[in-house]
């Protein structure tokens, strides 16, 4: 498309596009997750929707060229509404998958929202997220960080469950209970430290 031209969709197209807006908003693991847990407040839910109306509303009426940038900017600024910092990437990708649809909506094409329409949500993954609460000091204690970076805040992982599952997971170099061979060899068996009071 040209940059230089805003492109109008017809009823049918907008109308489709809305649909697959709120179908990829819904599979987006970190804002449903943000959503669950009332991050942003009791009305989570409802600006979630508002985000949805919003995107379609840059996306359909907008008189200038539409860029991707725009739309991660509001993307980005919408989770941190939610009191959420997205580490991901999911933003862009999200952000990506948005601009893909207007496009093949323009044209008439709804493959995308097709593929939305026939997979199912992914149940329990949790992405590389943040809870950004600065006014909680206690997420400093278990490491000696200081600043800003993403080891000081509230880091959300996969599940532990499905790490414990994965045996090469669990091959950790833990000190063996007879250390003697070692000793005597001039070596010395030290307790690993790295996985105390960190997060990888």
């Amino acid at each position: 498309m040209d940059p230089g031209k805003v492109a109008q969709l017809s009823a049918e197209n907008a109308a489709q596009l809305q649909e697959g807006i709120n179908l990829l908003l819904s599979r987006w693991s970190a804002l449903q997750m943000a959503v669950e847990n009332e991050w942003g407040g009791r009305d989570s839910r409802l600006k979630s929707q508002q985000l949805a109306a919003d995107i379609f509303s840059w996306l359909t009426q907008s008189k200038e060229p539409l860029y991707i940038d725009d739309l991660e900017n509001m993307l980005d600024e919408f989770m941190l509404s939610l009191n959420t910092e997205i580490a991901d990437g999911s933003v862009e990708e999200i952000a990506e998958k948005l601009m893909v649809m207007h496009e093949e909506c323009l044209e008439g094409d709804y493959k995308s929202i097709q593929i939305l329409k026939e997979t199912n949500p992914p149940r329990g993954v949790v992405p590389h997220i943040r809870q950004d609460d600065s006014s909680d000091d206690d997420n400093n204690d278990d490491d000696g960080s200081i600043g800003d970076d993403d080891s000081s805040e509230m880091v959300v992982d996969a599940p532990k469950s499905q790490s414990n599952m994965n045996n090469n997971d669990m091959m950790v170099d833990e000190p063996r209970p007879n250390t003697a061979a070692e000793a005597e060899d001039g070596w010395t068996v030290v307790a690993s430290k790295r996985n105390k009071g960190r997060r990888n």
